[in-house]
C-alpha cells in the first residue's frame, strides 16, 4: 500500500511540477544517489552494504520552502526490513545578510516510515537543523556550519521510544578552485557529538569525525552528477566499530 501511495504522489507531483515549472513558479528535482556504505549518523546503516535512494523535491516558488518524498534500499538483500520511504518538508534562507555573520539555514522535518516494520517499532520523526557562516572567516569560501537532527517516535507509546536523542556536527567547509575542474572541489571536516540518540546502548560523547571531498559536473542541459569521497574516523565503538571510506554518487535532473 505504501508503494502504491508514494507512487501516485510522486506522479501527481511531478505532473504538476511540469505544468508549474513551465511558468517559473514551481522547480522539480529528481535525484538518484548511490553509496558505497550507507553512515547514517556515524554508525553503518546497512552492515557492509551500500545503499541507494530515489528522490523527487519540489522547490515551491521559489520561498525557500519545499517538499521531498524518497524511498531508500540497501544494494544486496538481508535488509527488507530496514527499507524506508522519507517524506519531507523544509524551509530555508538567510539572515543578516549584510553582515559578516550572515547566517544561511535550512529547516528539515522528515517522517521516516519504515515499511517492513511494524509502525510501532520503526516508525520515526527527525527534525534535522542546518545553519552556515559564509561570511564570518576572513578566508575567502571557508564557511564553519552545525547540523543537529533530533529523533523521535512518530506516535505515542511506541515501542521505539527508547532511541529518542540528538546528534550535533560541528563542521568546516572550503571550495577550492581546480583548474582542472569546471566546478570548484568542496572539502569538509567535521566531528560530530552523539546525545541520546540511540538509547542507552549508545554512549553521550564524541562518536566521529568525517572528512570528505566533493565535485559538480553539468552532463547536460539541467542533468549534473555530484561524486565525492568520505572518510570517517570513528571515536566511539557504540556508534561504530571501525573506520570507514566511501563514495557517494549522485545524478540529479531538474526542470
Amino acid at each position: 500500500m505504501n508503494k502504491k501511495v508514494l507512487l501516485i504522489a510522486v506522479l501527481l507531483l511531478s505532473m504538476a511540477g511540469a505544468v508549474q515549472a513551465e511558468e517559473g513558479q514551481i522547480g522539480v528535482t529528481f535525484d538518484t544517489t548511490y553509496m558505497s556504505k550507507w553512515m547514517v549518523r556515524g554508525s553503518e546503516g546497512y552492515g557492509q552494504q551500500g545503499a541507494v535512494f530515489e528522490t523527487i523535491d519540489l522547490d515551491l516558488w521559489g520561498t525557500g520552502a519545499g517538499i521531498a518524498i524518497g524511498h531508500q534500499s540497501a544494494t544486496a538483500s538481508g535488509y527488507v526490513d530496514k527499507q524506508r520511504f522519507n517524506y519531507k518538508l523544509y524551509y530555508g534562507s538567510s539572515l543578516f545578510d549584510d553582515q559578516p555573520y550572515k547566517t544561511k539555514y535550512k529547516l528539515n522535518w522528515i517522517y521516516e516510515n519504515w515499511y517492513g516494520r511494524a509502525k510501532s517499532k520503526g516508525d520515526l520523526q527527525e527534525w534535522l537543523f542546518v545553519f552556515s557562516w559564509p561570511q564570518i572567516l576572513p578566508v575567502e569560501n571557508l564557511a564553519p556550519y552545525y547540523i543537529t537532527h533530533y529523533l523521535h517516535p512518530a506516535g505515542s507509546n511506541f515501542d521505539n521510544h527508547k532511541i529518542s536523542g540528538w546528534v550535533h556536527r560541528f563542521g568546516l567547509g572550503y571550495d577550492l578552485d581546480v583548474d582542472e575542474l569546471p566546478k570548484p572541489l568542496h572539502l569538509s571536516g567535521e566531528v560530530a557529538y552523539t546525545d541520546g540518540y540511540g538509547g542507552a546502548a549508545v554512549d553521550h560523547d564524541w562518536s566521529y569525525a568525517t572528512f570528505g571531498a566533493s565535485t559538480k559536473f553539468e552532463i547536460a542541459d539541467n542533468l549534473t552528477f555530484v561524486p565525492g569521497v568520505y572518510h570517517q574516523v570513528s571515536m566511539d565503538d557504540s556508534v561504530c566499530r571501525r573506520d570507514v571510506t566511501y563514495c557517494k554518487l549522485s545524478m540529479k535532473y531538474k526542470y
